[in-house]
């Protein structure tokens, strides 16, 4: 439980919370100076808070900047599509965190989430090869994208970690 604190950054839903106050109950003497590494740990209280929620929307947001300068007649296209799908990621989450205690519904959401994040990889690849955008400008958004999708998975693999 403690290499998840870790894993996560720190942040822990609440049943992780309280699963790692009672292996740390029962440590020994040497074992409880991790103990002050839980007193850092906090409880989730809104989306706002998940490292994957300030990703997406920081991702969506250097998208929207970025798309700025596309050409005029991409207006009602790519640019369009990019900027939705790469929103859409963000607010998937955000609705995924306020149904968590559903947890078909929490996955679902999700799972949506991961579709427009890989859906927004898409229109980059679009946007490289319409020359709007140079290929290392892509593959950092990409990369921020599959760690995204990465963080998404993971939240998809254990709901009930995510409920109460």
């Amino acid at each position: 439980m403690f290499s998840t604190f870790l894993k996560h950054g720190g942040i822990l839903s609440l049943k992780e919370r309280e699963a790692s106050e009672k292996e740390i109950e029962g440590m020994g003497e040497n074992e409880k100076t991790r103990k002050g590494e839980l007193n850092k740990m906090r409880i989730i209280h809104t989306h706002k808070e998940l490292d994957v929620f300030t990703l997406a929307f920081s991702s969506a947001m250097e998208i929207f900047e970025m798309t700025k300068a596309f050409p005029s007649e991409e207006k009602y296209s790519l640019v369009d599509q990019i900027r939705r799908s790469s929103r859409s990621v963000a607010t998937n989450i955000a609705e995924a965190f306020r149904k968590r205690r559903y947890e078909k519904a929490f996955v679902a959401k999700l799972s949506d989430s991961e579709g427009e994040a890989a859906e927004t990889q898409v229109w980059l690849d679009f946007s490289v090869s319409c020359n709007y955008i140079d290929e290392e400008k892509r593959n950092n958004l990409y990369k921020q994208y599959d760690n995204i999708i990465g963080k998404l998975v993971n939240m998809i693999k254990s709901p009930e970690k995510w409920s109460f």
